[in-house]
């Protein structure tokens, strides 16, 4: 018979594959046993045919039989891996289960009692559906109760009907001398009774933690975690929060989770606790914490109330906090103190101001006195707003005086003003231009006005910040001119919509029907003559997207829609078709009168018609929360207008749940950038964009969708693959006429900013910028023995963050050999710092001397001059200020930069270009310096999941960090003993993390993120060890959403 049609995820033994032999009719597509996680896979492979064949063996003498067999396999096992197997491995005789293990009683006339033990075997997983035939759900809770040692419990709401009925057992637990009961809740929708946490918070070994966010939650989930010390943990994972009615009735279907069936899914669960636990977002709940609770829980429940404002104190959010340690970079490495910061509405920028106020403050005052602060907006409100938020985060009530309206202000030391009242009350000539030390400009997209002139010109602030969420304007007037042409920090949108900032998005790219052949491709873009002579009176199209709408939108007279055209008649023409086909729409462009677009604005709120149809994206008369539906009706080149075009729909709003987007993609100029498009709404924006695209799109952020018809799929994936293969000559054509475009001669720095590249493409093929630019006629020929290996020396260079090393190699690379020499004999940290460019440069090359290796590198003058250029682009690319690191013995290394494992042996003097060292485990133990250096890999195989082995390592929270170790290493051997011992033992543990182990794209592998030194914390199991790290320094903020795996967002 043959194999039915379908997906297979099978190892092919020698039967199967003669099957397939005999198939010719089908083609069976295989792929290689990944090393990372073939052993879960080949373990599979054998539980079926051992499960068949044991279960073959039956009569009188089947358990016999199936016992002799399991020990001639565990002697087999034993001969191949002696280290991981012995003979006592093999059964007792007869064979038996173990059930229980109890406290013998003390007098031969005591009892001892079993303990209550739930239905059916610990050791297997299964379904409770609430049928009849299934035990309750709270039978089976009241008996994992009575028989485990810690539990942990996730539920987003908690009923007083719900702990009633757990009360006693929970009592019980609790009263346990070792036990431990941790809960994590919310006050979503104020849904959790405050009598039930008080009950719960009141229980001995008891700990509970609630989220105050009341607006709304990232958690839904619903699971029981039962720890026993035995190994035999158990998980229930459904639909069941801790009330009466899901626990005792309803259709509630719970998945029970067996720790010894399924370890990686117990793994999973686990860890996803510990990183839940262990969120800032979830707070501490005790007796003094009751009524700010009962204040949220009021809130959640009451409608239409204010914002109750910062009840607490603010701390950054990791998103946050990146953007605050980038602009610490700007000032201390770039000498940059006039900032940019775009975030979309929501993502609190004024918060992120305070804070980065509050740092300036710190460090620049120590007299107890504040620096001057002059915060500008152009609204009351928002005033009134940003000063409660300064207050909140300086702790002080008192900060900061308005200047708006009529209202006078007692100091102008610290003042919030509107802009208006600037001019008009002549603040400009009261104080002198450098009286204030930090200035903030909210919604600087405003600066360009005039009104905003004399502020910026006059004003001479120590620190200028700005803050936007738009820093393009439709008039074309310039706002980054403030700030040197850059923007200081940005967030990303994923970022933001998986932090619940933003709205996700269901994108559908619709198969367009016009030929975009006829439009002509000049200065990087389509001519808009050209496009609108497509688009306008184009009924076929209009036609098109009429019937898109109708098909993706639930219900159309309930949208609340923008179409981008490409011009005034295009907009006018697609508004009078809508209203033709019945979908109420309008045209709205920039020069609508004001009370015009207001009008339109407030008809579409109230959906008194469903589309606004525009041209300029920057008019604030469009941009509107309630926004649902995007259309984009015409190829838009640039990727800020694209991306701010989308975000005019991804405003949170009550009641919409995702914004539908409809991009009409044709087969569009081969110049036309669809990879930067798509690869800005991804996740993961290291990934191949035609990979992911043809795989179907599976890294979005949360909520989020990307769908292709097959024709639209079809012209992306062309067009990325034609830009990916003609990456060179297009290179080349830019470096031609770079200096032509911006009036600068090209540098390699230059070339990479002003095009927004990422270097590694420039040395792709083996060749790198030197030979770009001859080949662009911009340098003469050169020929130097090395250039084909000092160019993949240089692009394994492109990771260097570390501003310290960076400094020593742009002093030690332009020296001559002698000098090299002489420096490097005399100073043991550059001699590491040379090892480790060695190693980078040349490998595993062996020389005698220091001179040696540097006589060879200045043997080729261009790729040393080129070595200069990179090590100044890599300086122009810091963007994080490393925190301090302390160590009892040398290591050139920097806390939370990136390094290869070669460059990590040199600083710690574990190779010297002498003698190179090759490691190709895991872990390292130096024992001159008593350290064990871990080398951790996130992802064990190449596919983007694995869930067998992607629990194995992970960050639990920004300071805990969960590593497994090899699988021989036993908690009572030495090495074992090593780990647990060494708070104890005062020796050391270097962490080294990384997300993958190869490049994507022929890359080289990725380097390691340098965590710093961790102490041990606990521990479970042996062979392999499951430990926890205490790191002593917390992670930075850009690792922390790729290191805790388990984090939601």
């Amino acid at each position: 018979m043959g194999l039915p049609l379908g997906l297979y995820d099978r190892v092919i033994d020698r039967a199967l594959a003669e099957q397939l032999a005999a198939m010719p009719e089908v083609l069976a597509d295989a792929a290689a046993l990944d090393p990372g996680d073939s052993h879960a896979a080949l373990t599979q492979h054998l539980t079926g045919l051992l499960r068949r064949v044991l279960s073959s063996l039956r009569g009188q003498q089947a358990l016999a039989d199936q016992a002799a067999l399991c020990d001639l396999v565990v002697e087999l096992l034993g001969e191949l891996a002696p280290l991981a197997v012995d003979q006592g491995d093999q059964l007792s005789q007869p064979p038996r289960r173990l059930v229980e293990v109890r406290p013998r009683p003390l007098l031969a006339s005591m009892t001892s009692s079993a303990q209550q033990r739930p239905a059916g075997p610990l050791a297997m997983s299964s379904l409770f559906t609430g049928s009849r035939t299934d035990p309750s759900l709270i039978s089976q809770l009241q008996a994992e109760l009575a028989s485990a040692d810690t539990v942990d419990i996730l539920c987003s709401f908690v009923k007083w009907t719900g702990i009633r009925a757990l009360a006693d057992s929970l009592e019980q637990f609790t009263a346990k001398p070792k036990a431990r009961l941790r809960l994590v809740t919310t006050c979503y929708i104020g849904a959790t009774e405050s009598k039930a946490v008080q009950f719960l918070a009141a229980l001995p070994n008891t700990q509970v933690k609630v989220s105050y966010d009341t607006a709304h939650t990232r958690l839904h989930a619903k699971v029981y975690i039962f720890h026993r010390h035995s190994g035999f943990g158990s998980a229930y994972i459904g639909s069941s929060n801790l009330s009466g009615a899901a626990l005792t009735e309803g259709l509630e279907w719970n998945l029970k989770v067996s720790q010894c069936e399924t370890p990686h899914l117990w793994e999973k669960i686990c860890g996803t606790f510990e990183t839940q636990w262990n969120d800032d977002d979830f707070r501490r709940y005790d007796t003094a914490e009751a009524p700010r609770f009962e204040q949220a829980l009021r809130h959640a429940r009451s409608v239409g109330r204010d914002d109750p404002g910062f009840m607490f104190e603010i701390r950054p959010w990791p998103f946050q906090q990146d953007i605050l340690d980038r602009l610490e970079a700007e000032r201390q490495y770039h000498g940059r103190f006039r900032n940019l910061v775009v975030a979309a509405t929501g993502t609190g920028k004024t918060v992120m101001a305070a804070l980065d106020y509050r740092r300036y403050a710190a460090a620049a005052y120590q007299g107890g006195k504040r620096p001057r602060l002059l915060f500008v907006a152009h609204r009351r409100e928002i005033l009134e707003q940003s000063r409660s938020c300064f207050q909140a985060v300086l702790r002080d009530p008192n900060f900061g005086d308005l200047l708006v309206g009529n209202q006078t202000p007692q100091s102008l030391d610290h003042l919030f003003v509107s802009i208006q009242s600037y001019n008009s009350g002549g603040l400009a000539e009261r104080v002198a231009p450098d009286f204030y030390d930090y200035v903030v400009v909210d919604e600087f997209h405003h600066a360009a006005a005039a009104s905003y002139r004399l502020l910026l010109e006059r004003l001479q602030p120590q620190i200028l910040l700005g803050l936007t969420a738009t820093p393009e304007r439709a008039d074309g007037l310039d706002i980054l001119g403030h700030f040197d042409g850059r923007i200081g920090a940005e967030l990303r949108l994923p970022d933001a919509i998986n932090r619940g900032l933003l709205c996700p998005f269901h994108y559908f790219g619709v198969t367009d029907v016009v030929d975009l052949d006829r439009a002509r491709w000049q200065r990087g873009g389509y001519v808009i003559e050209d496009l609108d002579a497509l688009y306008t009176g184009n009924q076929q199209r209009a036609d098109l997207v009429i019937r898109q709408v109708r098909q993706k939108l639930a219900d159309v007279q309930q949208a609340r829609g923008l179409g981008f055209c490409v011009s005034v008649k295009h907009a006018e023409f697609m508004a009078q078709c809508f209203r033709q086909a019945g979908i109420p729409a309008e045209a709205l462009t920039g020069d609508s009168p004001h009370d015009v677009r207001s009008g339109v604005r407030q008809r579409l709120t109230n959906r008194e018609i469903n589309f606004i149809f525009t041209v300029d994206l920057f008019n604030e008369g469009v941009d509107i929360p309630e926004v649902d539906t995007v259309l984009f009706l015409r190829p838009t080149e640039s990727l800020t207008v694209f991306l701010q075009q989308l975000g005019r729909g991804l405003r949170r709003c009550e009641g919409k749940d995702a914004l539908t987007v409809l991009d009409f993609v044709g087969q569009a100029q081969r110049s036309y950038n669809f990879e930067a498009r798509f690869r800005a709404l991804m996740d993961q924006p290291r990934v191949r964009v035609d990979v992911e695209i043809d795989e179907g799109c599976q890294h979005v952020p949360l909520g989020c969708l990307i769908h292709l018809e097959r024709k639209a799929k079809d012209y992306v994936l062309a067009n990325i693959r034609h830009a990916i293969a003609n990456l060179r000559r297009d290179l080349v054509g830019r470096i031609a006429s770079f200096g032509a475009d911006t009036g600068q001669p090209p540098t390699l720095a230059r070339f990479v900013d002003h095009y927004h590249l990422d270097p590694d493409d420039l040395y792709r093929g083996g060749r790198g910028w030197s030979r770009l630019c001859c080949q662009a006629g911009l340098r003469d020929a050169f020929e130097e023995p090395d250039e084909r290996q000092l160019s993949g020396g240089l692009r394994r260079l492109l990771h260097l963050d570390s501003a310290a090393h960076l400094a020593a190699l742009r002093e030690l690379v332009p020296l001559s050999p002698d000098q090299v020499e002489q420096r490097t004999q005399t100073d043991r940290e550059l001699l590491r710092r040379w090892t480790m460019l060695h190693a980078d440069l040349w490998g595993r090359w062996e020389v005698p001397t220091v001179r040696d290796s540097a006589a060879r590198l200045s043997a080729n003058p261009t790729m040393r001059a080129e070595l200069m250029e990179l090590l100044q682009l890599q300086h122009e690319r810091l963007h994080h200020v490393p925190p301090p690191l302390a160590l009892p013995f040398q290591a050139t290394l920097e806390l939370h930069c990136h390094y290869r494992r070669d460059e990590i042996l040199a600083a710690l003097g574990a190779t010297t270009v002498q003698e190179a060292r090759e490691l190709r485990e895991g872990v390292l133990y130096l024992g001159d310096i008593d350290t064990d250096v871990l080398f951790i890999t996130l992802n064990k195989t190449d596919k983007g999941y694995s869930p067998t082995t992607l629990y194995e390592d992970y960050a639990v929270s920004e300071t805990l960090f969960h590593w497994q170790s090899q699988s021989t290493t036993a908690a009572e051997h030495p090495t074992g003993r090593r780990y647990i011992d060494q708070p104890q033992r005062g020796s050391h543990v270097l962490l080294f993390v990384r997300e993958d182990k190869n490049g994507e794209g022929g890359r080289p592998a990725p380097p390691y993120v340098f965590l710093g030194p961790a102490d041990y914390e606990q521990h479970e199991g042996s062979r392999p060890m499951s430990i926890i790290w205490r790191l002593r320094t917390p992670m930075p903020a850009w690792l922390v959403p790729q290191a805790v795996r388990m984090s939601v967002a």
